[in-house]
């Protein structure tokens, strides 16, 4: 048995233990218990290609890929370990001076520290040229103002990675804050809201941050004032990859429930699954579903070869999660009635898809970026 194989197997047995039974108390809180994080560490599923030297599993994109898959084969939504492991780590170990790594890098690895990343303000949505948050230079810190907006993991996070605009441009800058739920005094200036209500992922950590001369030490940018848009640039991929690897999963998961549902239900005297209505929409349905399987893959293999483009990953991002919503859809008509009712994990996917078209850059951006390369 391969490595991989044997992390798929610990991270199906960990989500269905620490997570699945949980959703509907993840969903009424709107975050995951802080302690999860801390079991996601001690079984080793965080920050998997981060290098064993700063506390990391010392593996690659696929080990998190596995991870990410067997999350949402889970029909877990709620935890936020995407952006944790497979975004905040990389921007600090990309960037981070040795210093900066060994600092924060284990923390993550261990679940003693949640990261966010916080992009989006109230104005800007995907623009991110248009960012309004400002670090102004006071003598060894910075003055942070501003406020940003759908925050995964805003809520119970520790450290949070601000886009903001220095005199010498947009730049990194990387708040340390006890979370809600972590003892200890919150950072002067630091506020954030109550977890907000959506329409899906009810139990994902997401708020609102707020800034009010937040002081911010100098040693906490990221590599040079000025350098974050080209940084922004070169990690959104890996982002829309783990975005495309989710939703190939969610797709691959919702169909095999609705064909084991057409299977074992009874309309007009006949399975559903004997209907030929039923067969040609699962059929169209697991043919996009191969097809997705093995784009992502594929990119999943240029990715690790450090050679997946931002066209390419634009595109993998907007068409699986077109997919998935379309699929997902299709897949709810099946279940008729019951597929309306909160209770069936369909109706769950269903809400729960509709925001993987938006985050991330939305799907409009997406064609955007793809047109420019045409």
């Amino acid at each position: 048995m391969s490595d991989l194989d044997q992390l798929r197997d610990l991270a199906r047995e960990f989500f269905a233990r620490e997570s699945t039974p949980h959703q509907k108390r993840f969903a009424e809180q709107g975050h995951v218990d802080r302690d999860l994080w801390r079991r996601a560490g001690a079984a080793g599923l965080l920050c998997l290609s981060v290098p064993e030297a700063y506390g990391g599993g010392g593996g690659t994109f696929a080990h998190e890929a596995v991870v990410l898959e067997e999350q949402a084969r889970a029909m877990d939504s709620s935890f936020g370990n995407a952006v944790h492991s497979g975004i905040v780590a990389h921007y600090l170990l990309a960037y981070g001076t040795e210093e900066q790594k060994l600092r924060w890098l284990p923390g993550l690895a261990s679940g003693e520290l949640v990261g966010a990343i916080a992009m989006t303000e109230p104005g800007t949505g995907s623009d991110l040229q248009a960012v309004a948050t400002r670090a102004v230079r006071d003598g060894d810190e910075y003055v942070l103002d501003g406020s940003k907006m759908f925050i995964t993991n805003g809520y119970l996070c520790d450290l949070v990675i601000v886009v903001a605009q220095c005199e010498g441009g947009l730049s990194l800058l990387v708040v340390e804050s006890p979370g809600t739920c972590t003892e200890g005094a919150p950072l002067p200036g630091f506020t954030r809201g109550q977890p907000l209500r959506k329409i899906g992922m009810h139990g994902q950590d997401t708020c609102e941050l707020a800034f009010s001369a937040v002081r911010v030490p100098v040693g906490h940018l990221l590599g040079d004032e000025g350098d974050g848009m080209a940084q922004l640039m070169t990690q959104l991929p890996q982002e829309r990859l783990i975005i495309a690897v989710s939703a190939v999963a969610v797709i691959e998961a919702v169909l095999a429930v609705t064909i084991d549902y057409t299977k074992g239900r009874d309309a007009f005297g006949r399975k559903i699954f004997t209907f030929q209505n039923t067969r040609f929409t699962l059929a169209e349905c697991a043919t996009a579903a191969r097809i997705a399987r093995v784009f992502v893959d594929d990119c999943v293999r240029a990715h690790l070869a450090g050679e997946l483009d931002l066209q390419t990953a634009a595109m993998a991002k907007y068409w699986t999660t077109e997919q998935q919503c379309t699929i997902v859809d299709a897949c709810l008509q099946l279940f008729g009635g019951y597929g309306y009712m909160a209770e069936y994990p369909i109706s769950q996917a269903y809400v729960d898809s509709r925001v993987q078209k938006i985050y991330g850059g939305t799907n409009e951006i997406m064609k955007e970026l793809i047109a420019r390369f045409l």
